[in-house]
């Protein structure tokens, strides 16, 4: 009788380090996961940030690119106001292509492209779309190991009793037709 008690006092002892333990790996995942959207959700703001000030600079010189000037600053003020990450990540791309058809059109604008400013934009958006995509992929990164992590058994028991479901990578959406090769090198 004592043995029998011993072997469920351990079976309990044992599911409930278990539970604990999974829990745990779940939550950490999960956390890392949020933290990765973080990283890529600060980027994307960084980047729409810069827009009125590139904005302002491209104006002065582009006075018949209205079209072009209007698609960045409605792609940035979705930015501003998405309601959650799949409607932020949407107007990221939105605003990606925005700004490529701005600098595409900009290469129309010799003075504009002498411009210190532009340029100092310019480099800096280069600098934020790097960053961009590092964190994109590290958020997929993340998303792989917690899909795999709540995917796998044992663990694939315990994510349903605490409601974990997997989570969709970050998708980014090609232009429907080719893009305008772009350089700023100044050669002709």
């Amino acid at each position: 009788m004592a043995l029998v008690t011993n072997i469920v006092i351990g079976a309990v002892v044992l599911a409930f380090l278990l539970t604990i333990y999974y829990y745990n790996k779940i939550v950490k995942l999960e956390n890392r996961v949020d933290n990765a959207w973080a990283q890529i959700d600060v980027q994307l703001k960084k980047r729409a940030d810069l827009v009125p000030n590139l904005v302002e600079t491209v104006e002065g010189y582009m006075e018949h690119e209205r079209d072009v000037m209007d698609k960045v600053s409605e792609s940035r003020e979705k930015m501003m106001n998405a309601q959650s990450p799949e409607e932020e990540a949407k107007a990221g791309n939105e605003m990606g292509q925005a700004l490529k058809s701005l600098f595409a059109v900009a290469e129309d604008y010799p003075d504009l492209k002498a411009s210190e400013n532009f340029k100092e934009l310019q480099q800096e958006l280069s600098s934020i779309e790097n960053k961009v995509a590092y964190a994109r992929q590290h958020y997929n990164d993340s998303i792989m190991e917690f899909n795999n992590a709540i995917e796998t058994f044992p663990a694939v028991m315990f994510a349903n009793i605490f409601g974990k479901s997997e989570r969709d990578q970050l998708e980014i959406e090609t232009a429907d037709k080719e893009l305008p090769e772009v350089d700023f090198s100044g050669e002709e």
